[in-house]
């Protein structure tokens, strides 16, 4: 049998205590309705730490926490410099940042023009499955589309099939013939000692 469904209704006028798959779907997208009204926005430099703090957790997720080296202030300069390298999204609910879209733009000799690089999607565990994640997404490629890109891209994880579900849900294909090669750390610092061939 079957435990009973609880909803409880706190204070903050909130739902709480219950198991949204458990509702019958017309039920469930009316309390989704109700409970979650989210924006997306562009950020401000007073969004550094807050930024960095969902880096974090995307990290932790993704099981890299310990390559994480970035601060406030290189996230502000990237962001807000003179020479900005990359344009941030966030999402809120009731003031409060549950998510972020953070891409760049490169450039394909093929197309001839720039395209979009979607670096980081997250939005945290608590706040999925209510369109937030689908809402940046499509935020993010409306911007490739203003500035002309002719292509987004993003890497994801082999092992990671939410995401994956995700972005075939939004129509992307795998690109299964290419395989990502990284310079970091001295590796790159010593590239100029290696012997020509």
């Amino acid at each position: 049998m079957s435990a009973p469904l609880s909803i409880g209704y706190d204070r903050h006028n909130r739902y709480r205590n219950f198991n949204r798959n458990r509702l019958p779907s017309l039920t469930r997208s009316w309390l989704q309705d109700q409970i979650m009204s989210f924006t997306i926005r562009p950020v401000n430099p007073e969004d550094c730490e807050t930024i960095l703090s969902l880096i974090r957790e995307l990290a932790v997720y993704e099981k890299m926490l310990d390559e994480v080296v970035a601060t406030p202030e290189m996230i502000r300069e990237s962001l807000f410099g003179d020479r900005p390298d990359a344009e941030c999204l966030l999402a809120e609910v009731d003031g409060d940042c549950v998510g972020f879209a953070l891409y760049f733009f490169n450039y394909s000799t093929f197309l001839g023009r720039q395209g979009l690089y979607l670096e980081d999607l997250f939005v945290q565990p608590e706040f999925r499955k209510q369109g937030i994640g689908k809402a940046l997404f499509k935020k993010v490629a409306e911007v490739a589309v203003e500035r002309n890109c002719g292509r987004m891209e993003w890497s994801v994880l082999d092992w990671n099939e939410p995401s994956i579900e995700f972005y075939k849900s939004m129509g992307a294909e795998a690109m299964e013939e290419w395989t990502v090669y990284r310079l970091t750390g001295e590796r790159l610092k010593s590239i100029n000692k290696i012997d020509s061939v």
